[in-house]
């Protein structure tokens, strides 16, 4: 008899999904299920569409009745041509295949999928083993949400394919079909198969990259970097056919067609890579890696993409053990709705790691030009050909740093892209502007980063110095852990002090240097700015010295502190992350008095606790302030503070995404096809519900902030 029983409950609690099944399928399989008592629980039962007879319903077993629908329905083949547990000999052992196809004389294993193991490396190893011993061409796998396509090249290479042929097509239609930047973005990987390009990075360390004898984030770095090139050039001429795509070469004809687009890229985008440069990849590890990353569109409104992939490339002792993690977006593009970077405004990140902060309030700029030229903000990743004021805000506006090359490596990729192959994304320590002039003289940092530095001295408050620049908006997560112990760079900072007000006796009351403080309590900042010869006389009646002290070790957050409010001018506001402690620990009141002395505190919001995991369980919060400004933001004594906290985690205790869902469980999806991320940060394309974002910017209007008047 029919039953209520829903597809989207059998599953729940297990690793399988319905993602990759529409909505059709799922109810047709629905409808059609039975329930009947065994041992007094009613247990699902339906008919097999292959075998003819009633089969318990696992969850296991509802994937394959699917993919029974979709060979059967969506690519043709009989179900004359399948088998259900094909049994597959191993010497004395026999296994059993989830669905077998077989070719036209129906005797021959053709198609094998697997579907028993809803991990992708279980299962691909799995369906290897099934291919091997069959002599079968092409293999799937899924679990319902994520699938993989493998077309069998020899036993040891299975090869990514996008699909499988239909019934009337043969697989050399498949491996030889000619794409276009249109077909990569309808067929996306990333979207269709649900993978991520840190799946396939990690599929390809298993297969080829760890035994292959190259710096696998050097060999990664140019395949990215040059199918950034090819997605380019392909939206400048959407007929063109993508390069960085096999098909049917040999491996060494693959390898000479991607080394001259290589070359192409690098040439366009200098110095990023030395003049010369090749890929290390043999023929045969580079076929791989093309087929894993062929389907994927790598550059658009989701740069978790890229970004997930160079965090996990960037090992730890260039990253990590300086406490420097990689942003999330999701907080990155809450800071920038709340700072409302604007298109005359110029814009700093001082720690910008892959250039999180910069890209995207690129994107939020673009978005409101886009509106001024009436065109609708959907174009913005359908096609890399961009409006002359989006390129001129990219290369005169935006400015980045970082300490670490390989950072800047792939922040000015991204960055020489949205300027269409100009970027100010400069190899430059923020903390030690001292030596900027070190860099600035050598010949080989001024070819590549020449430019982008006569750009950045002209923001300079004072002709020839370094410390103090004219930024209208600066956005950074500075490194959390790690201190900073050489006491030339500690001398330049007001925080890397120590005040004390040292108790003295027979003074002079009329003296020049005696002041009167029995009725007000000097700040941390004005001792700062005082001689060290004054003396207060303090309400209980005694008199004391100042007295400062040069720290011998001091947190680089702090120090970032100091200098990015020197790299904003008077009304320049930032956003920058810190660790919870500095808003609440008693030793860093002084800190916070530097910040009340030099600016308004705008916002402060506590991001939970999961957010940088797994590096790292440090609790943060995001400090928005303006520095006060006559017109744009008038000192005064008292005012409003905004305070949020988020409450939904945005990952677990492992450091995994979670995602929204639909009320069936299945994934919510963005205007892209990406999965969103489910936090309370801001209303995620009118999908989510208004967040912390949204309740600031009303404040800020209330409030009437320079930025949202």
């Amino acid at each position: 008899m029919p039953t209520e029983i829903k597809l989207s409950d059998l599953l729940r609690d297990t690793e399988y999904k319905l993602t990759q099944f529409t909505p059709t399928q799922i109810k047709a399989l629905e409808t059609s299920i039975t329930v009947k008592d065994k041992g007094k629980k009613p247990t699902p039962f339906i008919t097999c569409l292959v075998r003819g007879k009633p089969i318990k319903l696992t969850p296991e077993e509802a994937i394959r009745q699917l993919f029974v629908m979709v060979f059967k329905n969506d690519l043709g083949y009989p179900v004359e041509r399948m088998e259900l547990e094909y049994g597959v000999v191993f010497g004395r052992e026999k296994k059993r295949a989830d669905i077998c196809i077989f070719d036209a004389s129906k005797t021959t294993p053709y198609i094998l999928a697997e579907f028993k193991k809803p991990k992708l490396k279980d299962g691909k190893e799995q369906l290897k083993s099934y291919c091997n011993a069959t002599g079968a061409p092409m293999g799937v796998w899924s679990n319902g949400d994520s699938i993989s396509y493998y077309h069998r090249k020899d036993p040891n290479y299975f090869e990514d394919i996008p699909a499988i042929p239909s019934v009337h097509e043969k697989l050399t239609d498949i491996l030889t079909a000619r794409w276009t930047i249109d077909d990569l973005i309808k067929f996306d990987k990333l979207v269709n198969e649900r993978k991520s390009l840190k799946d396939l990075i990690l599929e390809m360390e298993d297969e080829v990259l760890a035994n292959a004898g190259v710096d696998v984030f050097e060999e990664l770095f140019k395949l990215i970097f040059t199918k950034l090139y090819d997605e380019m050039e392909s939206g400048r001429d959407r007929k063109r056919h993508l390069v960085f795509r096999n098909y049917g070469e040999t491996d060494t004809e693959l390898k000479t067609k991607i080394q001259q687009l290589f070359d192409k890229a690098r040439n366009r985008w200098e110095g990023v890579f030395p003049d010369g440069a090749k890929i290390d990849l043999t023929p045969s590890h580079l076929a791989v890696c093309i087929s894993s990353l062929e389907g994927v569109k790598l550059f658009n409104s989701n740069l978790d993409v890229v970004d997930e992939a160079f965090e996990y490339l960037i090992n730890k002792s260039s990253k990590g053990e300086k406490g420097q993690y990689f942003t999330p977006r999701y907080v990155i593009d809450m800071c920038v709705k709340m700072l409302n970077p604007q298109e005359h405004e110029t814009f700093l990140d001082s720690a910008a790691g892959s250039c999180g902060f910069p890209v995207h309030s690129i994107f939020h700029v673009w978005e409101k030009i886009m509106q001024d030229e009436g065109l609708d903000k959907s174009h913005l990743f359908t096609t890399e050909v961009k409006l002359p004021r989006c390129i001129d805000y990219v290369q005169d506006k935006v400015f980045a740093m970082d300490f670490d090359e390989k950072a800047v490596r792939v922040g000015r990729t991204l960055n020489l892209i949205a300027g269409d192959g100009q970027t100010n994304v400069l190899h430059l320590n923020a903390l030690d502007y001292e030596r900027w002039d070190e860099k600035t003289k050598d010949e080989g940092w001024t070819d590549i980063y020449g430019e982008g530095w006569k750009k950045l001295r002209k923001l300079r408050r004072t002709k020839g110095e370094n410390r103090d620049f004219n930024f209208d908006v600066l956005m950074a997560n500075p490194p959390f852990a790690g201190d900073i112990k050489e006491a030339r760079i500690l001398a330049k900072y007001e925080l890397a002090r120590t005040v004390s007000l040292d108790k003295i006796n027979n003074v002079d009351e009329n003296a020049a240097n005696v002041e009167d403080a029995t009725e007000r309590n000097p700040t941390f900042p004005e001792f700062l700015r005082v001689s060290h010869e004054t003396i207060y006389k303090m309400a209980d009646g005694t008199y004391r010295k100042v007295k400062v002290k040069h720290q011998n070790t001091v947190g680089r957050d702090i120090l970032f502190i100091e200098r990015n409010l020197n790299l904003i001018k008077p009304g320049g506001r930032m956003a920058i992350v810190l660790p919870q402690g500095r808003f609440n620990n008693s030793s860093d009141k002084n800190i916070r008095e530097y910040l009340a002395d030099h600016c308004r505190i705008l916002a402060v919001v506590g991001l939970h606790g999961n957010v940088f995991k797994p590096h790292t369980g440090t609790k943060t919060s995001v400090l928005f302030v303006q520095k006060w400004h006559d017109e744009l933001c008038p000192q005064v004594d008292d005012y409003p503070v905004f305070f949020a906290t988020m409450r939904e985690p945005s990952k677990d205790s492992s450091g995994d995404k979670i995602y929204v869902k639909n009320a069936d469980s299945t994934a919510l999806l963005d205007t892209h096809g990406h999965l969103i991320v489910k936090h309370d940060l801001f209303n995620h394309d009118s999908k989510t519900q208004d967040g912390i974002a949204e309740a600031f910017i009303e404040f800020a209007k209330k409030e009437q902030l320079s930025f949202f008047r």
